[in-house]
């Protein structure tokens, strides 16, 4: 190996995960939120004024104020919408607002502006907030790298002046600044960003590296083969940001056909008002049977039954564990009819440990005694394999050893002496041996299982050969089953990790179809595809790798305990306490409030209906037109309600292992 790379700093106890540092967005650094608080703020002090009878003065100057904070962006909004002959419904509101007013509705149309101010602003934050982890995502890869100069020295450059062709000095614990080949050296290199693998991969002379991923113990030098604008890093931020961009926004129901329902509704109520008049009705009573139409043909009724099932379920999923990010989102939650599983940290807990303990017959050693030989020589080491063995030594309450002679060789495994006996621990293919033909039958049992096969070694013989694996979640199994029953089709495994470990935990779970070795844009291809074919597809994954899969999905849902802070802004909806069960349960919970959804606004059709009919064709009074019009409002929010009970969250997993 070169002076070059001989010249090593210690190497860092550990090195980091690879995850976006965060950089939020103030909430009230947004005009949306400052004016939407700004209105509640105002009507919170005008609604006690004006329900104790205070000074009309009083509390009609709050409730004017409350009217411009909360109305003048969504107003000044939809104005320039009719100006593009686009009839918005933020206009619409706050002429109904304003008409609720006019005829002495002051309290209904401020309650109106403020919640349609404070849902503007949710909107405001929750674009910010994606904003900001794309922004933080590009925070992974480096901004300086160490080039390598034909004189034999070295010099720090910016990242993003590497050309194809350079080469590049990577120590222990620093991030690889650009995509390229490793043509010396060798180490481990934590990978999770890209691929989601959970443990790191040994790296040596030929092997593929990415820019922003964590080099282990050993130094390598690498030869820049993509320009930094091309990397795997920089096209997870492009994809991210173009699929949040293309995505066309689900409107919910009744949004499909405001626009419609509007125009015929401002002309209506226009003729209900000029055709008496013209007839020579008084403008007196033209204008109050115009005010009375205007009231009941209102889509209040119509938006209520959207929104509280919908809110409801939202609510009740949040008690249980899942953060859906709106209404929206709970709405295409029940739509999904296919679903793709990530598989480390989502199908899996993400951190290895030991599954298998094997002595090799002829060692004189038992299970406890071999693992405590390993876990005494792996103890100096802040390798992932390296941890769960001597977790695993600590959970079986196992006394270990002190060691001495510690040293690691990238790739291979650790050597260290133990109570005056060398023992190695690491790759069977790795380390050199002798073993006969048992020792690599437990290698393969152990490797046919999908798990890490980890050979013990003591003066040169191989004595044990330990078995590693990312454990499955608990109800995993049940998941995917209920999750089957409820789209109709097994749910499909996309993953970066290797084939042989992904096709064996995937049987176990019971899923058939499996898409291994996947980069990002991998993930986004396979989802694509599955939407141009008419398929509402539904993606659960925790990493940035996983992110633009997210975003170009027709939901996605991410873990919450370690998810990326991409995923986790990336998702429409979060599982907070990492529980697979529940992923099934909001979906049906989603298909019920859109059952109740459906329900209502047959209710508040017939409600509209008949009082329309009554004030066209006779004489509806006013008060009797706001009873019946708040009357099917009170009906169709309370049946909304329902879905806040305890009883309406069912899971499907947990029942099908009852």
């Amino acid at each position: 190996m070169s002076s070059v790379l001989g010249q090593q700093p210690a190497p860092p106890a550990a090195p980091p995960r690879a995850s976006a540092p965060r950089r939020r967005t103030r909430v009230l650094a947004l005009p949306e939120a400052r004016w939407a608080l700004a209105s509640l703020a105002l009507f919170l002090f005008a609604l006690p004024v004006y329900l104790a009878g205070g000074p009309s003065w009083l509390s009609g100057t709050l409730f004017v104020a409350t009217y411009i904070t909360g109305g003048w962006e969504p107003g000044w909004e939809g104005l320039k919408a009719l100006k593009d002959k686009t009839l918005d419904v933020d206009l619409l509101m706050v002429v109904a607002a304003l008409g609720a007013a006019a005829i002495g509705q002051v309290l209904d149309g401020a309650l109106l502006i403020v919640i349609f101010a404070t849902s503007g602003a949710l909107e405001a934050v929750a674009t910010a907030r994606t904003a900001d982890s794309v922004r933080g995502l590009l925070d992974l890869a480096p901004t300086t790298a160490t080039r390598l100069l034909p004189s034999g020295g070295e010099e720090r450059v910016p990242a993003d002046s590497l050309g194809v062709g350079d080469t590049i000095l990577v120590r222990p614990g620093e991030r690889i600044g650009a995509d390229g080949q490793v043509i010396d050296g060798a180490s481990d290199v934590d990978q999770a960003t890209i691929t989601g693998e959970p443990l790191p991969v040994p790296k040596q002379a030929g092997d593929e590296v990415f820019a922003g991923t964590v080099n282990g113990t050993g130094a390598l030098r690498v030869r820049v083969e993509r320009d930094p604008s091309d990397s795997v890093i920089a096209r997870i931020v492009k994809m991210v940001e173009e699929a949040s961009e293309t995505k066309a926004p689900t409107q919910l129901f009744i949004e499909k056909i405001e626009q419609r329902y509007s125009i015929g509704m401002v002309i209506a109520t226009l003729a209900v008002f000029a055709i008496p008049l013209a007839f020579g009705d008084e403008l007196s009573s033209a204008l109050l049977r115009a005010m009375t139409f205007m009231i009941v043909a209102s889509p209040c009724a119509v938006v209520l039954s959207t929104m509280p099932p919908l809110l409801s379920a939202i609510a009740n999923a949040g008690r249980h564990g899942v953060l859906a990010k709106s209404a929206v989102v709970m709405e295409r939650l029940g739509q999904v009819d296919t679903v793709a599983l990530d598989k480390t940290g989502t199908l899996t807990e993400g951190t290895p440990r030991v599954t298998d303990v094997h002595p090799v017959p002829a060692s004189g050693l038992d299970g406890d005694a071999l693992l405590a030989l390993a876990a005494a020589a792996e103890h100096s080491s802040e390798h992932p394999l390296a941890r769960a063995v001597v977790a695993a030594a600590r959970e079986r309450g196992l006394t270990l050893t002190k060691a001495t002679g510690f040293t690691s060789e990238p790739g291979a495994g650790v050597t260290a002496t133990v109570s005056g006996r060398t023992v190695q621990v690491g790759s069977p293919t790795r380390l050199a041996t002798t073993g006969d033909a048992a020792t690599g039958n437990l290698v393969q049992a152990v490797e046919d299982k999908g798990r890490t096969a980890v050979l013990v070694l003591r003066d040169g013989a191989p004595v044990g050969v330990l078995g590693i694996s990312d454990r499955l979640r608990p109800n995993a199994k049940a998941t995917v089953a209920a999750l089957t029953t409820l789209t109709g089709r097994t749910p499909v495994l996309l993953t970066g990790d290797n084939e042989r470990t992904v096709r064996h935990l995937a049987t176990e779970v019971g899923i058939t179809d499996v898409r291994a070795g996947l980069l990002p844009q991998d993930k986004v291809a396979a989802v694509r595809g599955w939407e141009a074919e008419g398929r509402k597809v539904l993606v659960v994954g925790d990493g940035v790798n996983d992110a633009p899969a997210l975003a170009a999905a027709h939901t996605g849902i991410a873990m919450g305990k370690a998810g990326s802070d991409l995923a986790l802004e990336t998702a429409d909806a979060v599982v907070i306490r990492d529980e697979l069960t529940t992923i099934p349960a909001v979906v049906d919970l989603s298909r019920r409030a859109r059952r109740l959804v459906v329900q209502n606004l047959v209710i508040a059709g017939i409600f509209i209906t008949v009082l329309v009919a009554w004030d066209l064709i006779g004489t509806l009074p006013l008060p009797l037109a706001v009873a019946g019009h708040e009357g099917s409002t009170v009906i169709v929010g309370l049946n909304g309600l329902r879905l806040l009970r305890e009883r309406a969250w069912t899971n499907p997993a947990r029942q099908s292992t009852a």
